[in-house]
């Protein structure tokens, strides 16, 4: 039995002699559109300012049980096991991997919104949020979009409230812009959180590099002092009980043996002593809540958290971009790659090519 055996056409050669001669005859397109991507590629970069970028780096103090948390899941980590959410057992709730979320939050924002920032060569300071909606540099093209779609929305009464729970629809496009340029990372296996601010003035950058790092440290304080701080207030309220609790049995006592001075009566004495009793019950008291004040002033103390700022902030010297020659170069190939695709096609090359 003979079997019927289809044999696939053998692909003809590719001849790139005659790719490169075809390619040839649309010089003259190469120079037009090549000179043409340069100009306009040139013309969007030198539109966009420059921008800087400022970093800071702090470590948090963990509690103890937290650090030993971190350094177990850290140990394990390295040899390819989690353990647990990655906050294992500790009792630290804002652990530092969640300081990315709340920098997110619509309340830190708004909280950046009022840092008070002075751009480079000005006499004069500016609230963050106007500084991002009047006076940062912008490419020309950005100012032209918004005045095409602002015919297109009603126009929004200008505020100078900012209600974080309402924000209107500008400051919510002030707060994504914000979310943008100021962002947080924290290293899981250190702990270190890096803070990096972009922004088109140097000054500005550092400015709120510092200020961010700042309202962070006050926003996790507060946080891990929230309950030593209620206690220490309802303990002062206490002792301030106390305090006038025995200075009244204080005065009272010292009212009725001044006055009763030479009686001897047994009812006298008896009431003297009864006021003596209470006096000193009071000052018991007085000074056992003094001692719980004390404690909860040491509390406090001890669950303020320190700091350590391993990289400061600096004025950034070099820009970080854009990079407009890499972004030249970039639309420069695309052109010619698409002109060449353009004249392939037109010679008929891209079948030999690819089979097409």
């Amino acid at each position: 039995m003979i079997e019927n055996k289809t044999v696939a056409p053998k692909r003809k050669p590719i001849d790139y002699g005659k790719i490169y001669r075809d390619l040839l005859k649309y010089k003259r397109l190469y120079y037009i559109v090549l000179s043409v991507a340069f100009v306009l590629s040139a013309l969007i970069m030198l539109s966009i300012p420059n921008y800087y970028t400022c970093s800071v780096k702090l470590s948090p103090e963990l509690s103890n049980r937290s650090a030993s948390t971190s350094s177990l899941a850290s140990l394990a980590s390295s040899f390819g096991v989690k353990l647990g959410n990655g906050m294992g057992s500790s009792s630290e709730a804002l652990f530092p991997t969640l300081y990315p979320d709340l920098m997110a939050s619509v309340d830190f924002k708004a909280d950046l919104f009022k840092i008070l920032v002075r751009p480079e060569n000005s006499e004069q300071e500016y609230t963050y949020y106007d500084y991002k909606k009047d006076f940062e540099k912008k490419p020309w093209w950005s100012n032209v979009i918004k005045d095409v779609l602002g015919m297109f929305k009603s126009d929004e009464p200008e505020t100078s409230t900012i209600n974080p729970r309402k924000l209107t629809e500008k400051q919510n496009e002030m707060a994504a812009a914000i979310g943008k340029d100021i962002t947080c990372s924290v290293d899981k296996k250190t702990m270190v959180i890096s803070l990096s601010v972009k922004d088109t003035d140097p000054v500005v950058c550092m400015t709120m590099a510092d200020s961010t790092m700042a309202l962070l440290q006050r926003y996790i304080t507060d946080y891990r002092t929230s309950k030593a701080r209620v206690d220490l207030e309802y303990n002062k309220k206490i002792l301030s009980e106390a305090k006038a609790n025995y200075e009244k049995a204080s005065r009272a006592y010292a009212a009725f043996a001044d006055a009763n001075l030479h009686t001897f009566q047994e009812r006298i004495l008896q009431r003297k002593s009864e006021l003596e009793t209470e006096m000193i019950l009071q000052r018991s008291v007085y000074q056992q809540v003094v001692a719980q004040y004390q404690q909860a002033e040491m509390k406090l103390q001890e669950d303020t958290p320190a700091f350590a700022v391993i990289q400061a902030s600096t004025i950034p010297v070099k820009k970080t971009g854009p990079k407009r020659s890499v972004y030249c170069i970039f639309f420069i190939l695309m052109a010619f790659f698409g002109t060449s695709l353009f004249a392939l096609n037109r010679e008929r090359d891209l079948k030999m090519l690819f089979g097409m």
